[in-house]
């Protein structure tokens, strides 16, 4: 039989496609998740060709190689931070009760960063008191000034911290500002150049470009947010430095920790290892990482987690608090898209007992999100997990307590984004008063909230659940 031009191409491209679905069933389920490689592995049935452009981009979630490579280095350079914070007889480890040494270590074995005691954290929820305390904070810093964010923006709020670090960098205070490039994309440019002329070191974080050297993926970002001052005070949370309505219709609600003792240590140690990651510079270490003096307050320990540790660090210690919960859970996010092993510690929970309640916002900034994490709402309403629709703000919140021994707080949603694909960094606190208070933030959401119920819930409309459905498919990927 003899083939034209045109049928010999069709054979060829069907066999190529062919060969991409073979190869793709072997290499697509290693180190991944099932519900990730199903999700692959659909992709690639349908559209092979366009998965395997895809895949190639975006199948891995693993930074570029001379980051890597840099990563590598950094062990040596958090060693000199680790000798100056054991060094300090202050800086000392807790004697935890017994059923919070499994969590404490789990945390130091993910993150690196042991559990402090003695130090003081208040919680605060008004959008522009944040600023405000922050702002007053950089007034008084005498040595550094170091902040790490997702979102910089050039508006009212973002010029307001520009002023103050202005007018801290040119009375000799050594400031540094680390954005992420894409997170900051309208804005980077004109902040980077306002920051610099005043005197303030900047970098941008995880930089894309075709045509760059040293370009990252745009889909892996840095989505901390942190501030540090003189190494004795820190902020950690979930808000940015841009005004509440940023986005146009919507009005964020955030919550941020402003912590003081031993534990502004490990921002500090978190911020130094991304500023070298970014500029490939040691900063001294001894300077910025003095003794706090001794007080009795809150134990506290620090995780950071993303793509350059070798486990999704903070995924795995939500399902290991989850899992170790005796008697209520409470989850608060922007985002909820979990991955299996977190649907299944829930459920879990609920069959032993603990009251699990979730809440999301309402108002929604992102559709395919949305779809995709209302497609668990009937399995966990009938699995008997709560879910309140805060009918507020934007709550971008992101924290959670564990009984009334644990808080969690940071940048980090309920998401595999946040699980595998973001830097993030979250604040845990062992103690009974700073959940007690995280707990009456979380009471006042419940206020503002709308339940969830099975029957109201099952009479949304077929497209709805097709929408929802195809979302979830999809989840993996976001």
């Amino acid at each position: 039989m003899v083939f034209t031009g045109v049928e010999a191409w069709a054979i060829v491209y069907l066999a190529f496609e062919w060969a991409i679905r073979l190869v793709m069933i072997v290499i697509v389920p290693l180190r991944r998740s099932p519900e990730a490689a199903r999700s692959w592995l659909l992709l690639v049935f349908f559209l092979p060709i366009p998965a395997l452009l895809i895949y190639l981009l975006l199948g891995r979630p693993t930074y570029p190689r001379w980051r890597r490579e840099r990563f590598l280095r950094l062990p040596k350079i958090l060693a000199a931070a680790s000798k100056e914070i054991a060094h300090s007889r202050f800086c000392r480890r807790p004697d935890l009760p017994r059923n919070l040494v499994g969590p404490a270590l789990l945390i130091e074995k993910l993150g690196q960063f042991p559990t402090l005691a003695g130090n003081d954290v208040e919680l605060l929820s008004e959008y522009d008191d944040v600023i405000d305390r922050m702002i007053g904070d950089i007034e008084e810093a005498q040595q550094t000034v170091h902040l790490l964010f997702y979102i910089f923006a050039d508006d009212e709020t973002g010029r307001r911290v520009m002023d103050a670090l202005d007018r801290a960098a040119r009375r000799g205070v050594n400031c540094r500002v680390l954005i992420d490039a894409i997170g900051s994309r309208p804005w980077a440019q004109r902040v980077a150049k306002r920051l610099a002329s005043a005197g303030v070191e900047v970098r941008l974080a995880l930089r894309v470009g075709i045509f760059r050297r040293r370009s990252a993926r745009a889909d892996l970002r840095n989505h901390r947010k942190i501030a540090v001052i003189d190494s004795r005070i820190g902020y950690v949370g979930s808000q940015n430095i841009a005004n509440a309505d940023f986005r146009t219709g919507i009005v964020n609600e955030e919550l941020v920790a402003r912590v003081s003792g031993p534990v502004t240590t490990e921002l500090q140690a978190v911020f130094i290892a991304d500023w070298f990651l970014e500029a490939d510079e040691e900063l001294d270490a001894p300077a910025l990482f003095p003794h706090h003096p001794p007080d009795a307050g809150v134990m506290a320990q620090v995780l950071p987690s993303g793509p350059d540790y070798p486990d999704a660090g903070i995924g795995h210690l939500i399902v290991a608090l989850v899992h170790g919960a005796r008697e209520r859970v409470v989850i608060t996010t922007p985002y909820f898209v979990p991955d299996e092993a977190l649907v299944q510690a829930l459920k879990t929970a609920v069959l032993r007992g603990v009251e699990v309640h979730l809440v999301v916002s309402h108002l929604t900034d992102q559709y395919l999100v949305r779809f995709a994490q209302q497609s668990y709402y009937s399995e966990l309403l009938l699995a008997g997990i709560k879910v309140l629709l805060y009918k507020g703000r934007f709550l971008h919140a992101k924290h959670m307590t564990f009984d009334d021994e644990i808080a969690l707080l940071g940048s980090s949603n309920v998401d595999i984004r946040s699980f595998v694909l973001n830097a993030e960094v979250t604040f845990v606190a062992f103690d009974r008063g700073v959940v007690k208070r995280l707990q009456s933030v979380q009471n006042c959401y419940f206020g503002a909230s709308t339940a969830l119920t099975v029957d109201a819930w099952e009479n949304r409309t077929i497209v709805r659940r097709i929408c929802e459905n195809l979302a979830r498919l999809a989840s993996p990927l976001l």
